[in-house]
């Protein structure tokens, strides 16, 4: 596998890329008006169906039945979330502040901890998968370097 070349480095470049896009537009829409946000907003729309799109082919195409399944539990999971922020958090925040404005903006932002805190914990299973597939190289490589030593 080559663990001298970073068996991960493509991956942690494009999760690099992803956290400092993610930072740096909050920041910057933190300030913008409405009309600029709600551009940036339909943008994003936009490729989040684009990703999802490549994530329902990675399905269908996958040589593997295990990587398979883990694009259908991350697309499962992004339907479940789509569910319970249109259909349920709503209805549960209703009439909690002044006005409807209010209650939908907690509800959004209820919503936006809750996925910055899953986006954290799977960074912490990316990093435990990524450390036990360097563990089960360095094993690897070693059994290869001793069988080579035997012969």
């Amino acid at each position: 596998m080559g663990l001298q070349q970073g068996l991960f480095a493509v991956k942690l470049c494009e999760l690099e890329q992803e956290y400092g896009r993610l930072q740096s537009r909050i920041h910057l829409f933190q300030e913008k008006d409405e009309k600029q946000t709600l551009k940036e907003l339909e943008k994003i729309r936009d490729e989040y169906r684009e990703r999802e799109l490549l994530l329902k082919e990675r399905i269908q195409s996958s040589r593997s039945l295990s990587a398979a399944s883990l694009a259908k539990a991350q697309m499962e999971y992004g339907k479940q979330m789509e569910q319970i922020l249109r259909d349920k958090l709503p209805n549960e925040m209703q009439g909690r502040n002044q006005t409807c404005a209010d209650d939908q903006a907690e509800v959004m932002s209820l919503y936006a901890e809750y996925a910055i805190d899953f986006a954290t914990q799977s960074m912490r299973h990316a990093l435990f998968a990524a450390l036990s597939a360097l563990l089960l190289q360095q094993r690897a490589d070693n059994q290869s370097k001793t069988k080579g030593d035997f012969k």
